[in-house]
């Protein structure tokens, strides 16, 4: 049973019986209106003012409170709607450990695939030496992809895609939730992240063809989600790679972001093609 009381609350009641966009619209004003006050305290401790460039690390602090506001506000809506975390595909079972697993070890592959090509034709080189790199730095940064992956996929192939759900089809619900997966990276870095918005798209698209594979439940995207993030990370970090500028920056991706080339997008295809296979 819902906690509001309904019959008596014309907010509620005018809540329940809007449209999709419309409650989309009230999650991300409820999230930032949340978030907003705990932001301008953690600004005040760091002293720091917009529009004043802010260091990667010291954004930390911002995206670790936005994210663990999250599930609050998801929680939020199950009580307005009646409804439960795993209408939006989350529950605590071995079926969606098993699908993180899979998810994770699918990740790795592709991205394994993707750069061993690109290290054939000469254009990234492999630096073995630094493989010890790994046993400092993997262990943290797949803590921070589980803990990252974990939200966006509640957020967006969970709570967003359902809520989409109701007034358009799957593949209608899917190329918005997915627009807007993409166009929210630009928060927190524009340059960077304007070549990189069809990738994201394309990603957000191959997690909702995931969640539609695995039964309507968050695991596999959450492990595949997850598990990019690991990988990419953990070759950056430890400088496990490098590119030889011999390939058009276009295929091998904009400023090295693989989400921004060719070849970030035709590892997103790959998976795609994979899950739809396993689907059949």
């Amino acid at each position: 049973m819902a906690i509001f009381d309904q019959a008596d609350n014309p907010c509620i009641i005018w809540l329940i019986s809007a449209s999709a966009l419309v409650k989309v619209a009230v999650f991300f004003l409820a999230w930032s209106l949340l978030w907003l006050p705990l932001a301008i305290a953690i600004a005040t401790r760091l002293k720091w003012h917009p529009p004043k460039p802010l260091a990667a690390q010291k954004k930390l602090p911002f995206v670790a409170v936005l994210y663990l506001i999250a599930p609050l506000i998801i929680w939020g809506a199950t009580q307005i709607e009646d409804t439960s975390f795993p209408d939006y595909g989350w529950d605590w079972t071995t079926r969606i450990l098993i699908s993180l697993v899979g998810g994770l070890g699918v990740a790795i592959l592709s991205l394994g695939i993707s750069f061993t090509g690109q290290w054939l034709v000469g254009w990234v080189d492999w630096h073995g030496e630094n493989w010890q790199q790994l046993t400092r730095i993997g262990l943290p940064i797949c803590g921070i992809g589980l803990g990252i992956g974990l939200i966006e996929e509640l957020v967006f192939r969970g709570f967003l895609l359902t809520e989409l759900q109701q007034d358009y089809s799957l593949a209608i619900a899917a190329v918005i939730s997915s627009l807007i997966f993409a166009l929210l990276h630009l928060i927190w870095e524009q340059q960077e992240t304007i070549p990189q918005v069809p990738g994201l798209w394309l990603m957000g698209m191959v997690l909702v063809l995931a969640r539609w594979v695995n039964g309507g439940s968050l695991g596999l995207a959450w492990g595949l989600h997850a598990g990019w993030i690991w990988g990419l990370t953990c070759l950056q970090e430890a400088k496990l790679i490098s590119y030889t500028r011999k390939g058009p920056i276009w295929i091998t991706g904009i400023g090295d972001n693989p989400l921004a080339g060719i070849s970030g997008i035709l590892c997103l295809l790959g998976v795609a093609a994979f899950l739809w296979g396993i689907s059949h």
